[in-house]
This record gives C-alpha cells, structure tokens and sequence, in this order.
C-alpha cells in the first residue's frame, strides 16, 4: 500500500476512534436534577405545625451526595429574618430535610440553589392555614357608594356599539369585531362571537378578559365561547383598536401605557384601574342586551390582570353568575399594612421604614380585588401556585376566602405565575358546568 494511502487510512480511523469516543461520551453525560418538595403532597399544614422542605439532587434518577447547597426560607418578603438560611453539604443521608413554622396563615417558600455541575434553582412553597387569610385592612366605608357613583357616570354615557364583521374558521358562528362606547377614557374593544340563528333568549353569556400587557383582543377566545353556545367577548384590557400589527402595540407599551399598572395611583379618581374596571361593566351591558342572552346567566373568565378583573367584574356587578379567576392580580395591595407581600402591581410603594405610602394607600383601596371580592356572591373557580412571586398565594387567598358564593380552589404547591393547559381546561370545564347548571333553573 502506498505511504499516502496509509496516512489517509489511518486519519480515518483515527477521526472515526474520536467520532466514537465522543458519542459514547455523550450518551453516558451525566443528568442531573435538584428537587425541592414538601413532606406532604399538598403542601398544606395548620399554623404551628411543623412543614419540612425535603432537598435532594438526584444524579441520573438516584438521590446523591456530597453536594454543597445553599438555602434560604422567607414569607415572599426579600430580607425577611427569622427564617433559616445557610449553606449544608448533602452527606450521607442524600436527602436534606428542612423544618420549618408559622404561627400566622400565610405562605412560607424554600428557595434553593446548587452549584456545578448541578447548577440548578428550585422553589418550593408550603401553606400554613391559608383558608385564615383575613383582609388586611378594612373595605373603606364608602366603597360601594364610591363605585355606584361610577356606574351612575357611565350610565350617562349611551351604549353605542359599533360592530364591523371578522373572518374566522367556524361556519357556525358569527364574529365582529366590536366597540363599545364607555367612560374612563377608553372605549370597550374586543372581539364578540355568537352561534348562528340562535334563538332569543337562549345564550349565556361569557366575558374574557386579558392579563398584564399591551395586545389586541383574542378572536380565538371569542370564538371558543360561541362555539360551546355562548355569547362570547374578548376584550384588550386598554380600549384599544384591535388586529394591529404587533409594532402597533409594542410602541404603545414601550411608550403611552409603559407605566399603566401605576398611573394614577395617588387618587381613586385618576388610577388606571378605575377606567379598565368600568369597561368590565359596559361589556356586561353589551352582552346582557343582546337579544339571545339568557337573562341569567354572565360569566366573566381571566388569568393574572384578567384574573383580577374578573374578581372585580363579580364583585362590581351582580349579573355575573360566575367567576374564573386564574393567579389574580390586583389582590390585597395593603398587604405591607398587614405584614406580609403585596400583589401585582406593587400598586402601593413601600418606603424605607418599611411602611407603605399612605396616600398610595388610601387610594388603591378603591381598586382592590380583594374588596371586590367581599360584595361578589357569583360561583367561582380560582387558582394559585405556591410560588408564584408576581401574584403570592397569600395575595390570591386573601380574595378567595371573601367570596360568598360556592367555590373551588386549585392549589399548585410547585406552579409559580403561570396558566397551563391543565388549569385551563379545568376552568372551561368548569364554565361548561356552571351553564349546565344554569340551564335548569
């Protein structure tokens, strides 16, 4: 064989020897996962009772030791004493068991980080008497003459609605997209399907309502609606016009409502929420005066900011029957008052001394959901994640032990701010429930 020959031969076996080693490396790369859990599946106890947060790193599927972690418990309050924190080595026994207590309902959470080459963070939350969450300041005394105020004011303003037919795939239903005029300087706008010939009064009716941002509304959501015999609206949180291109609302978020969640905030009268919540009420009007609504039945449906407007939509208006709020917002806003998180937005600043703004306070009083939640007597369905640090379970309990009617709560003891699939088919199914129920009265 010529000398050239052999080289290129042996250049081949040796990036073929390389190739295979370099797989065999691949396939037999370790897997790693750090867990943090809670010794019992739910992750609820009475206060005073012990949790333990059970730290473990498994190494491909087996618990393994000799791992240095670093841990710190807290009630979702950065800086928060008294609760452990440090730095262990997982040794012998390659599961760390971590006690912990309240003494108050509230909501504790393990954060947890190991370096290389796990190089993981895990969370984990644990309840302590969460259905004890109280108010933590009282409803102001002139809570409800304030809002029958505003319902007064836009009941001066005529519903004229303005509907401009949409395309959309469902040969049986029909589809607008729709505004509604309104006060609080916005217009209603959203998208309303209804199933075709439906007869009069033979339609519930269904309001979805958006999560923290700046978007169009959802056809898809108004569709979903009328597909299951609905009358169905999804409306944009803003007024805005809808369809746009998505330029058309990223400029307006980095711009005109970049600070929303704030704006206002030193007065009921001028706080943001005030003009969102009143367009909750128009298109309730809207819906309830078409003439195939069922006279009975208005169900209002969100996660997140939608889960805190549906929480306000029940409490500000009783023709809704039934509430599906997912991980609300807009909950429990004196929550410093009382010692523990506040919910999205933060809307009341806390100042140095820990204290939290007064006149920031007093005003989001009139905007809270957890106060609309003491007047709401609709059903409802609502969840929370235990870690959730947008919206702590602490915030979303404090609303959910106010509500009057008959409820259910969905507790994700590992789920932070989130809305999956899961949660998402429990609430319809639970909407599909509520109008079955409906039908026979």
């Amino acid at each position: 064989m010529p000398p050239r020959t052999l080289r290129k031969l042996l250049l081949t076996c040796l990036h073929l020897a390389l190739f295979l080693s370099l797989s065999a490396f691949a396939v037999a790369a370790d897997k790693y996962e750090l867990k943090v859990v809670t010794d019992r599946p739910d992750a609820l106890y009475k206060t005073g009772e012990t949790a333990k947060f059970l730290i473990s790193v498994l190494k491909n599927g087996e618990p393994d030791s000799g791992y240095s972690v670093e841990y710190f418990v807290d009630d979702f309050i950065s800086g928060a004493a008294d609760f452990p924190k440090g730095r262990l080595t997982l040794g012998k026994k390659p599961i760390l068991s971590l006690p912990v207590t309240s003494d108050k309902p509230g909501f504790l959470r393990c954060v947890v980080k190991v370096g290389a080459p796990v190089n993981q963070t895990k969370i984990a939350g644990a309840g302590f008497s969460p259905q004890e969450i109280q108010l933590s300041q009282p409803v102001p005394a002139d809570f409800d003459q304030f809002w029958a105020d505003q319902k007064q004011q836009l009941a001066q303003i005529p519903m004229e609605a303005k509907l401009t037919p949409v395309k959309q795939k469902d040969a049986e239903v029909e589809a607008f997209d729709v505004q509604v005029d309104c006060a609080g300087g916005a217009p209603v706008s959203g998208y309303f399907g209804k199933p075709k010939d439906a007869k009069a009064k033979s339609l519930p009716a269904i309001l979805w309502v958006h999560g923290a941002g700046v978007r169009s509304s959802s056809l898809a959501n108004a569709v979903k609606g009328a597909s299951n015999g609905m009358l169905s609206m999804d409306i944009n949180a803003h007024g805005l016009p809808n369809g746009k291109p998505n330029q058309f609302y990223k400029d307006l978020a980095d711009g005109k409502l970049k600070g929303y969640r704030q704006e206002g905030r030193e007065s009921r009268e001028t706080v943001y929420f005030r003009g969102m919540f009143l367009r909750l009420v128009r298109a309730i009007d809207f819906l309830t005066s078409q003439p195939e609504w069922d006279g009975k039945t208005v169900i209002v449906i969100g996660h997140s900011q939608g889960g805190g407007q549906a929480l306000a939509a029940g409490g500000l208006d009783d023709r809704v029957t039934f509430i599906a709020t997912g991980v609300p917002a807009i909950c429990d806003h004196s929550g410093r008052a009382a010692g523990r998180i506040n919910g999205w937005p933060k809307l009341v600043e806390t100042g140095a001394d820990g204290k939290p703004d007064p006149t920031q306070l007093e005003a989001a009083a009139y905007v809270d959901a957890v106060n609309f939640a003491t007047r709401a007597k609709a059903d409802a369905i609502m969840s929370v994640g235990f870690i959730d640090a947008v919206c702590p379970p602490s915030s979303c309990y404090a609303a959910y032990n106010q509500l009057k009617g008959n409820k259910q709560i969905i507790n994700k003891p590992l789920m932070g701010h989130a809305a999956p699939a899961d949660i998402q088919k429990a609430f319809f199914d639970a909407v599909l429930e509520h109008v079955e129920e409906q039908a026979k009265k």
